[in-house]
């Protein structure tokens, strides 16, 4: 039996002031994959692209761990866009041969009335064959079941964006000055 999950999540936070402009930090996305997942569940594939190793999550009578592939990357106005390129289901060989994610997201700095805000959103959405114990099980309650995992899955990123990405760009914004006003000196004496 085939079934489809989905979610969506929508993020708006408000940016405290730094003297380094978060559009700037948006541009680096290993800073931003590193502050929305684990660091020793990460792994750098590319220069834009992370293998991101989640918990195991319960389905019903199922214990299920999704590695999923993920492309991250930054527009010229620091906009970062994130989708899934592959997924891997490990412990379950039957449904990680009849499993699809399709993860699409997008963060991205505006301005009103004088202050930043981080707006995003996130679309989840996975497609599985599940295995024969379950085709007993009203498709309602699988559905119910499936969109209420994902919505949990990208309630918990979100808030880890909230918490975790906002201090990771506050002690960045601070470290940059520091180098900044390190440098000077070292400027300064060249000039003399």
């Amino acid at each position: 039996m085939y079934i489809r999950f989905n979610s969506s999540q929508s993020v708006e936070i408000a940016v405290p002031d730094e003297r380094v402009p978060i559009q700037h930090y948006l541009r680096q996305p290993k800073r931003l994959v590193n502050a929305l997942v684990d660091r020793t569940r990460t792994q750098q594939l590319s220069d834009d692209c992370f293998r991101l190793k989640m918990r195991p999550l319960q389905f019903m009578m199922l214990s299920i761990q999704p590695t999923v592939d993920m492309r991250v990357w930054a527009q010229s106005d620091g906009t970062i866009n994130l989708e899934s390129v592959a997924c891997e289901i490990l412990g379950v060989d039957y449904i990680n041969d009849r499993f699809a994610l399709n993860l699409k997201g997008q963060l991205a700095a505006h301005q009103s009335s004088g202050i930043t805000y981080l707006k995003g959103k996130a679309d989840l959405e996975v497609q599985v064959e599940l295995p024969p114990p379950f085709w007993l099980t009203p498709k309602a309650i699988l559905e119910a079941t499936g969109n209420g995992l994902l919505k949990s899955v990208l309630l918990s990123v979100k808030q880890r964006l909230m918490y975790q990405l906002l201090l990771d760009y506050r002690q960045w914004a601070n470290s940059e000055i520091e180098v900044i006003s390190s440098d000077i000196p070292q400027i300064l004496s060249l000039e003399g």
